[in-house]
């Protein structure tokens, strides 16, 4: 029987490349995101074996949905990948951010997560054989922010903290959680890095991008760990982007 993971955020980018990834080794997927259209064609590419949750991280109600379905469909789930976030407005200095704008960002970046963790703990402590991996989505931001980025840095930052909790709480249950950091994969999301993005000596500048395949790849490779073995923090980014040394 082949092993079950939960992607959220796969209608594109990351998280429709990490699917379709995933699929090609041999797992069976849960799709999942705010946008069914979006789904339906990652599921199209990941083949028969795909199930389309349209689902809100951010509502809980929409996150025990979702997990519901899984259990209905497999009745186990064997990891999670915590993908769904929101980079939330651009460019707007930290006074002028709106409280919504704000909210919106934590709702998604780190409740999204926290909600849907907590589904997958439900029923991996429930399945038999006990445990699974989550593999949690974070950032470079969770190690040095770009400017005028206070939300998304800040949830990011959060994210590390609530993947160090989940692999401590995760270790009686077998659950093993690590966390993949990543830096100028060439998604929708990143295509302003192709044009110029802020700098934090005040100048906007070109960045290299690298492949969101090999981002995947970075993520099967970790899903395929023994449960006994995990790779806590990841870094993948590329090579030629202002991270080491950054400002």
């Amino acid at each position: 029987m082949s092993k079950i993971a939960v992607v959220t955020g796969a209608g594109s980018g990351i998280g429709r490349a990490v699917a379709l990834a995933l699929a090609e080794a041999g797992w069976s997927v849960a799709l999942a995101g705010r946008r069914e259209a979006p789904l339906r064609e990652t599921a199209s590419a990941c083949g028969a074996g795909a199930l389309v949750v349209p689902a809100d991280v951010a509502d809980p109600a929409s996150v025990d949905g979702l997990f519901a379905a899984v259990r209905e469909r497999w009745g186990r789930l064997d990891l999670l990948f915590n993908n769904a976030g929101t980079f939330g407005p651009g460019n707007v200095p930290l006074e002028d951010l709106a409280h919504e704008a704000w909210r919106h960002v934590v709702d998604v970046n780190l409740t999204g997560a926290f909600l849907c963790a907590q589904g997958a703990f439900r029923l991996m402590k429930e399945q038999d054989p006990q445990g699974g991996r989550i593999v949690n989505n974070g950032s470079i931001s969770a190690h040095a922010p770009r400017p005028m980025s206070v939300a998304y840095t800040a949830t990011k930052h959060a994210v590390t903290g609530l993947t160090k909790s989940l692999s401590l709480d995760g270790r009686p249950y077998r659950i093993a959680c690590g966390q993949i950091d990543i830096g100028n994969a060439a998604t929708d999301m990143t295509e302003r890095m192709r044009t110029g993005v802020p700098q934090a000596n005040g100048e906007t500048a070109v960045e290299p991008v690298m492949s969101v395949a090999d981002v995947a790849a970075v993520v099967v490779q970790m899903a395929g760990l023994p449960l006994e073995a995990n790779v806590q923090f990841a870094t993948v980014l590329a090579t030629n982007m202002p991270y080491v040394g950054r400002g």
